[in-house]
């Protein structure tokens, strides 16, 4: 059986695929660590189209987002058994604490409005770029979607870090 090396980081192809959005802490080989940011959320921060502020405050709201279940669950199937749809799993949430995540997630969605949140899900949440977006909010030039969309995307970012320091 090979030795497998947990401090060797990264391959190049997963740098490559990076394309330069990731951190390297560390100076020797057992602390280097790499911390990835080449999510559509962190892309936008790091080429700072969002400030810091939003952009940690976007991934809060993603956090409470994922937390509260909202992401759907990792699924296999087996394909010795018959699927069968569970009626009883109707959006009810599992725990108290799924329910308070729901409920922070509602709360911020609502404050920042129907446009920003319909931008934050799909950026922060659900990790489409913000070309994708910019197509889906209507706009035919790539350019000017992606404009439209990292705009909005701030303007979901400032909101919500104006409704997390207010609760």
């Amino acid at each position: 059986m090979p030795h497998h090396d947990d401090t060797a980081g990264p391959t190049a192809e997963r740098l490559k695929r990076a394309d330069g959005f990731f951190d390297m802490v560390g100076h020797s080989k057992s602390s280097r660590r790499f911390v990835m940011h080449d999510s559509p959320l962190a892309r936008a921060w790091m080429r700072q189209k969002i400030s810091p502020e939003e952009y940690y405050s976007l991934r809060r709201y993603a956090h409470h987002w994922a937390a509260a279940g909202l992401a759907g669950g990792l699924q296999s199937v087996d394909l010795d058994r018959v699927f069968v749809h569970d009626p009883m799993n109707m959006g009810l949430s599992r725990s108290e604490r799924q329910q308070y995540h729901r409920d922070t997630y509602d709360a911020a969605r609502t404050e920042i409005g129907r446009r920003p949140a319909f931008v934050a899900d799909y950026v922060a949440c659900a990790g489409c770029t913000l070309i994708e977006v910019g197509l889906m909010l209507g706009y035919q030039s790539e350019a000017h979607g992606r404009r439209a969309a990292t705009e909005i995307l701030g303007e979901a970012g400032h909101r919500l870090a104006v409704f997390w320091k207010a609760s």
